[in-house]
């Protein structure tokens, strides 16, 4: 089996959806490991070491939002939740939370593949660009995914570094919701403007603003990364 497109762990406490899901995983070439419940899931993270983990919220034991919080308390990896139809609450947790995506079941195997290998292109490395940002207070190093805001380097995962870095490399130009979702998340995107919002969100909650920058709303039209 070729496992070059990276390793897969699928937590889902429905057996079936776990071996559909693994079906169509293995078919295209993912290495995957699956479990049932919340205390399993970190054990196995532990061992396994995925490169990407599909989490469905509610599972037995621990349930998926407080796995995921264990997950981001010490990785950044991608994660994608598996909700049920209308949580709604759930969904903005899990965004809030470092859930890079979530997808609604009943889903389709292909469109779940779909997401798995649009986060994973954007969790490459080896593409990214090197450019480095620099003001006299935050320093956003494309290269190895690092920001140091005020001489402490400050944690986030990958897609709240994407966005960070996009509009900080476009000062003072606004960008609506949905442009941002085509330039950061890409066009192939099936979320909503919500995403970019809880991002942001997130964002000011690490980076209150600076000398001469700030992270702006612009009412109406989107946001915009002001330098003075």
């Amino acid at each position: 089996m070729d496992n070059r497109l990276g390793k897969v762990l699928i937590v889902d406490d429905d057996e079936n959806i776990c071996e559909v899901i693994n079906m169509y995983l293995l078919s295209a070439g993912y290495e995957t490991r699956k479990c049932f419940n919340g205390r399993e899931a970190c054990n196995i993270f532990t061992e396994f070491k995925p490169d990407i983990v599909l989490l469905d919220i509610m599972i037995p034991g621990i349930d998926g939002i407080e796995v995921l919080k264990w997950i981001r308390r010490n990785n950044e990896i991608p994660v994608i939740m598996l909700t049920a139809k209308g949580d709604t609450f759930d969904k903005v947790l899990a965004l809030e939370l470092g859930a890079d995506d979530y997808v609604v079941k009943p889903f389709e195997p292909k469109e779940l593949l779909a997401r798995v290998k649009a986060v994973m292109r954007r969790y490459n490395y080896d593409e990214k660009d090197t450019e480095i940002i620099n003001y006299s207070d935050l320093n956003i190093d494309a290269n190895s995914y690092s920001v140091v805001y005020k001489g402490t380097e400050i944690k986030m995962p990958p897609k709240e570094f994407e966005l960070l870095h996009y509009l900080a490399s476009n000062k003072n130009k606004v960008f609506t919701r949905e442009q941002l979702l085509c330039e950061v998340w890409g066009y192939d995107y099936p979320g909503d403007s919500r995403t970019v919002d809880v991002h942001i969100k997130r964002l000011r909650e690490k980076l209150n603003g600076g000398d001469n920058w700030q992270i702006e709303t612009v009412w109406g039209v989107g946001y915009k990364f002001e330098v003075k």
